[in-house]
């Protein structure tokens, strides 16, 4: 081969090569490239999912919950608290790499959780999952059995986490102001919920190694832990007693006027707006805190007859059950608008009051009727046919007389009215601390100040035809008699953090001055009189200045839709009426009518505020001051007898200003009826036994008292074997019945049994 054709013979072998060297270069390129972009998506794109998937695999991450903040009455008596339980889960993954036996631990867990071994066994299955909620919140006895068994059976794929549970120490007391939390520990109403961000703390964390087979390394050196921050604390303006007085009368004023569709009693501070006790029952009634979802045996054998249509494939059943849960957490004090009645004419007095429109030399003619109301086709009516007659403004309170406000209101002129309205607050929200306030319902300015219809003003004066809630009526009330300033109505008083001991407290909320503090001590002596001699006096308490409003109210848009007619009776008293500590209202939506009692708020719900003031004044260290005439009026506890002579007896009786009858022949007393320290209305007749032994163990029919009158009742009883105690109105009062007793009649009674009565003057007027 010639050198020429050897040189070619190398060129195209260094250009073969180069190719193959570009070639390969190349390929290394593309390869580089792809296991850079490879590199790329999974270092950074999918840095955190890889990162997040690795360490689920590395390691355990244990919640350490926190404990949820205490919630206190004002008092520092605990209302809502949490304590220490456990969260019992599987991990499907653990069992099945240990082998373990799925029918053992389903079997196992079954028998001492209750919980179904079928869903229990389907959650051994998942095999792909770490974390299978068994059971949560267990008490210590449950955790205690359920860690016996792992031990027993060498299990390694049961495991038990710390977790909080909410506890409600007085069950359904104040259930619609605390509310409650669901499983996640989330609060689902009152202020569980309005404060859940305060009372929930931060959960912590522990964060442990695992092996390569899933088990936690106990001895290693990674644990990073994180403090758990509990919640704060909240103290409440609630004053746990009176909600207990006022619960225990407002529930029995529900059973014995067989109250059809609830009732609610707020009792607020005047000073301050502090809420002091909040109460409401819906058709059936309360709920327990511990169980919000339970319902009464009753309501749920009537739920299951409700029957599902099968058309629709709706579930009318658990529709109707979910109702009834949700009507029995409403608070009716707050979520209801009702038409106030005569309630509120206490604000149209405060208004005319402070214009200049009335004084107490004021005087207004009521005949029954009233024509002359502009764009009114038909003549207003007040309650009592016949009229008042003649009557001064303090009469025209006392007597609740409609046209004599209806007049007052014509006074004061629309745009007046609608402007004190706004400044008692009754067309905006009140603000109160706590979900669900409604708004209230109100014509429009335009038709409101419509100068060729003024049947609107007209009936507003008195309280009709408007809807506004309990919480406004209370909170506009107060300010007519505090010195006329209106406060923002609150359920919280004090935040407390744990981590810092810092005490947040909530201060009062003056919103405006209303009416000047003359006007509202010019109102206080009006409502005093009403409960001192007019329409309110069934309220009244011994030794007490209390002043207040009834009120009667018709369902006007029940009435138009249907034709029926439905009331809403009430009252809203204040005491002691020299210096206002507290103002009460209660109102109880479609009572039944009693034997001698008419549906009128002056009848149903004045000696309901009565019997609460009477127990919640001396509770509040306010003293009464008796006459000597209402001191004789007063129950006498019954003197101890027994083993004393019979002459003895007869003094110790006559000097309790009781009468007695003598049983036997003996000279000493050997048992007596009733029993020593029974409370019992001054007079009753005493049983002595000299020598003589009582009946033992004999019952008694109750006989029917309503209605009667205290003379009567108090015969019919002793015939009976009974004794008698009221409350109420004075015993000698003309016009004074029974209105409710103590124990149902035709119920059974032991012989000797003391009945309480509640005594009303049925002759007080005031059904609007």
């Amino acid at each position: 081969m010639s050198k020429r054709a050897e040189r070619r013979a190398n060129n195209e072998m260094n250009k073969s090569m180069l190719r193959r060297i570009l070639l390969i270069m190349c390929a290394f390129c593309m390869l580089f490239t792809l296991l850079g972009a490879g590199l790329f998506h999974i270092q950074i794109t999918r840095h955190e999912e890889l990162q997040a998937k690795a360490i689920d695999i590395q390691t355990r991450d244990t919640t350490i919950t926190a404990s949820r903040g205490t919630i206190y009455d004002c008092n520092g008596e605990i209302l809502a608290q949490s304590a220490s339980v456990e969260t019992v889960f599987i991990d499907p993954y653990e069992l099945r790499s240990y082998k373990e036996n799925a029918e053992l631990i389903a079997s196992g867990l079954s028998g001492i959780l209750t919980v179904d071994y079928g869903k229990l066994y389907e959650m051994t299955q998942k095999t792909g999952s770490r974390y299978q909620t068994v059971k949560r919140k267990i008490e210590a006895e449950e955790a205690a059995l359920v860690r016996t068994f792992i031990k027993e059976n060498s299990v390694k794929s049961i495991h038990l986490e710390a977790d909080t549970k909410r506890y409600y120490p007085h069950g359904s007391l104040a259930a619609q102001v605390i509310g409650f939390v669901g499983t996640d520990n989330t609060g689902l109403g009152g202020i569980e919920a309005s404060y859940d961000t305060e009372l929930t703390g931060v959960n912590g964390r522990v964060i442990r190694l695992k092996n390569g087979s899933g088990t936690e390394m106990l001895f290693n050196d990674y644990e990073n832990y994180f403090d758990s921050a509990d919640g704060r604390d909240i103290t409440l303006t609630i004053d746990a007693t009176i909600q207990r007085y006022v619960e225990k009368h407002l529930w029995q004023a529900v059973v014995d006027l067989q109250v059809k569709s609830g009732a609610a009693c707020i009792a607020i501070d005047p000073r301050n707006g502090e809420i002091k006790a909040l109460a409401s029952y819906g058709a059936t009634g309360g709920y327990n805190l511990n169980d919000p979802w339970g319902l009464p045996e009753d309501l749920l054998a009537e739920l299951a007859l409700v029957a599902d249509d099968p058309a629709t494939e709706v579930n009318e059943q658990a529709n109707a059950k979910s109702d009834a849960q949700y009507a029995q957490w409403r608070n009716k004090a707050l979520s209801d608008t009702y038409e106030p009645g005569s309630v509120f004419k206490t604000i149209t007095l405060a208004i005319a009051l402070e214009e200049g429109l009335v004084n107490e030399s004021s005087t207004f003619y009521c005949g029954g009727t009233i024509n002359n109301i502009p764009g009114r086709d038909i003549p207003l009516h007040c309650h009592k046919a016949t009229g008042h007659g003649l009557q001064t403004l303090s009469e025209a309170v006392q007597n609740s007389c409609n046209i004599a406000f209806a007049e007052i209101g014509l006074r004061i002129g629309a745009e007046k009215f609608y402007k004190y309205v706004d400044a008692f607050g009754f067309r905006a929200k009140t603000g109160i601390d706590v979900s669900g306030e409604a708004g209230s319902i109100w014509w429009s300015d335009e038709s409101f100040m419509n100068a060729k219809d003024k049947s609107s003003l007209a009936s507003a004066s008195f309280g009709q035809t408007f809807n506004i809630t309990p919480i406004q009526m209370i909170t506009g009330f107060a300010a007519t008699i505090n010195g006329g300033i209106l406060y923002t109505p609150h359920l919280v008083k004090e935040i407390t953090d744990n981590s810092t001991g810092l005490v947040t407290p909530v201060r009062p909320e003056s919103v405006r001055q209303v009416v000047s503090e003359q006007t509202s001590e010019r109102v206080r002596q009006m409502l005093e009189n009403v409960v001192a001699i007019g329409s309110g006096k069934n309220a009244a308490v011994p030794g007490y200045r209390i002043g207040g409003k009834t009120g009667t109210s018709t369902k006007t848009s029940k009435e138009a839709a249907t034709g029926e007619k439905e009331y809403i009776v009430s009252f809203c008293g204040a005491a002691p009426m020299d210096d206002p500590r507290l103002v009460i209202l209660l109102l109880l939506d479609n009572p039944t009518r009693q034997a001698g009692v008419e549906i009128y708020g002056s009848t149903m719900a004045a000696p309901v505020v009565g019997n609460i003031f009477a127990d919640v004044l001396p509770y509040l260290g306010i003293a009464p001051q008796l006459t000597e005439e209402q001191q004789r009026e007063q129950n006498v506890s019954v003197p101890k007898l027994v083993g004393h002579t019979v002459t003895d007896a007869e003094k110790a009786l006559r000097s309790a200003r009781l009468e007695y009858t003598i049983v036997g022949d003996g000279g000493t007393v050997t048992a007596q009826l009733p029993a020593a320290n029974a409370t019992v209305s001054p007079s009753t007749k005493i049983i002595i036994y000299a020598g003589e032994e009582p009946p033992r163990n004999q019952s008694v029919t109750v006989p029917d008292l309503t209605g009667k009158t205290y003379a009567k009742a108090k015969t019919m009883l002793e015939s009976s074997g009974l004794f008698i105690r009221s409350t109420g109105v004075p015993p000698n009062l003309t016009g004074a019945i029974v209105s409710v007793q103590s124990v149902a009649a035709g119920a059974d009674a032991e012989f000797g049994s003391v009945i309480e009565v509640i005594l009303v003057d049925n002759t007080v007027e005031g059904v609007f």
